[in-house]
């Protein structure tokens, strides 16, 4: 029997896989204190683009929203994502700016990170972690896991002994985001990086996409796994990972120990069922099995994203052949792992060829870096008549004419016009006009209203589908009026 350490991923991957990175500070507050006494090993947090959502889409300024939550869960290491070489949309950020990232994420209290390169640029990802250690910080090397014909065991074994060769790597996180692995494919993994890993802690986070991530943990700690991720039930799930009590239950029933209070799992779960229901974001959700998925390894996240897409064009039933077409890019792209920015890349390219009606006929800068190597080694090489279509795009010449630029730290305080690292990343993710409207919007919220019923709940259905500025509804003897703001 083991004793298996539980990181909680509530307010980071699973509110990012169901409600599209929209939890505010004040959505969590109320129940923070709770979540930092209940056991878990470390609270994952917060991550880059969590930070563009809550400018552009919140009007919150995330570093004042982090600091209250940090203050609130004193007792728990909190833990941010890293992406080896960005950290503004699916472009290359300078070294500098990466590293000016993880230090003011360490400055507001931050204390435990996990980096990842999907095309796995080592060399970036161990300096990365060498600036934690400047804070005293742990470090997880993650492996963005991907099912494909290149990614064998072999394969990631060799990445682990390069990480875990580096002191400043405390643990290796196998990171699934399709939710792929079940128990044959990690009877092989797991033993094989192991045996690369000297002795330090293999982590699992795998989203619950397929419905067996749930059944992969419980596999994964028969094999050695000892850190497992998970999020309370209302945020679990689906495209997120399993639910902390699910998982609790499932390891004691099978003689498994962990360090959970588990009369705290109760109160967190009713108040973020009731945040989702007053802000109409999903809750509590399954998914059922879809061979189609291990195919296309799609986020599920970025489902909705193609649903808009395709929205836009009038074409939603062309959904499953977005999918189908995904599929088909990614082998034809060298099989990327299906994690930002390449889940994005690959997907996005997918729907250029399907609303076009001509396979690469419309190319993104994005996959013409990608094959100019901008991104990194690509596990495998483009099949040679995609890569002719690509260089021959016409916005070719302009991307190659224009790699990424890596310039110096005062450089970029000066161009960015602050010496406050804090500002200097705001400004760096988000354009200026956000910013002004976020300042605009005032202090961050400490609280969010959860009046909700059934009638409350029929208002909200409406003002999200109403295209007018205002809506009057009647209920019983009731009359509201209801008026958009834009902004």
């Amino acid at each position: 029997m083991a004793h298996i350490d539980i990181l909680d991923t509530t307010i980071r991957d699973g509110q990012q896989a169901l409600w599209g990175m929209r939890m505010t500070a004040g959505m969590a507050l109320p129940v923070a204190p709770i979540i930092d006494r209940t056991g878990y090993s470390t609270i994952d947090l917060t991550a880059s683009s969590l930070f563009e959502v809550l400018v552009r889409s919140c009007r919150e300024n995330p570093w004042d929203g982090m600091d209250l939550l940090v203050q609130a869960m004193p007792r728990t290491p909190k833990r941010a994502g890293m992406r080896s070489n960005a950290a503004v949309s699916f472009g290359v950020t300078p070294d500098a700016l990466m590293d000016a990232w993880m230090r003011q994420l360490a400055v507001h209290g931050c204390r435990s990170f996990w980096v990842y390169d999907v095309l796995f640029n080592i060399d970036k990802m161990l300096r990365l972690a060498k600036v934690s250690k400047e804070f005293g910080a742990t470090c997880a090397g993650a492996l963005m896991f991907t099912l494909s014909p290149v990614h064998t065991d072999e394969y990631y074994a060799d990445k682990v002994k390069k990480l875990a060769a580096s002191p400043d790597i405390d643990s290796i996180l196998i990171y699934d985001t399709a939710g792929v692995l079940e128990k044959e494919r990690l009877s092989t993994l797991v033993p094989a990086l192991i045996a690369e890993a000297r002795g330090k802690p293999i982590e699992l986070h795998a989203n619950n996409i397929l419905g067996q991530s749930g059944k992969a943990y419980l596999d994964a700690v028969d094999l050695g796994v000892t850190v497992l991720h998970t999020s309370t039930r209302p945020l679990a799930n689906g495209p997120a990972v399993p639910s902390v009590q699910m998982f609790a239950h499932n390891l004691e029933m099978l003689g498994h120990t962990h360090d959970l209070d588990l009369s705290l799992l109760p109160p967190v779960a009713d108040h973020f069922e009731k945040v989702g229901r007053a802000a109409g974001y999903l809750i509590n959700q399954n998914n059922e099995y879809d061979v189609l998925a291990i195919q296309h390894q799609i986020p599920g996240g970025m489902v909705g994203t193609f649903k808009a897409n395709l929205a836009q064009h009038d074409m939603q039933d062309r959904l499953p052949d977005v999918l189908r077409e995904t599929a088909v890019v990614r082998r034809e792209l060298g099989y990327p792992g299906m994690a930002t920015p390449f889940s994005q890349i690959v997907g996005i390219q997918a729907v250029l060829n399907i609303v076009s009606g001509k396979r690469y006929e419309i190319v993104t800068d994005e996959v013409i870096a990608y094959a100019a190597g901008f991104y990194g080694e690509m596990v495998a090489p483009i099949e040679p008549n995609v890569l002719d279509r690509i260089m021959s795009s016409p916005r070719a010449k302009d991307v190659l004419a224009n790699p990424p630029e890596n310039p110096s730290i005062e450089e970029l305080r000066k161009r960015h016009g602050t010496d406050n690292d804090d500002e200097l990343i705001l400004r760096a993710l988000v354009p200026e006009a956000d910013l002004e409207k976020m300042r605009a919007a005032g202090p961050v919220k400490k609280n969010f209203p959860l009046m909700s019923s059934p009638e409350l709940d029929q208002v909200q259905k409406l003002m999200r589908l109403a295209r007018t500025p205002s809506l009057q509804a009647t209920i019983g003897m009731m009359q509201l009026e209801l008026i958009r703001q834009e902004g």
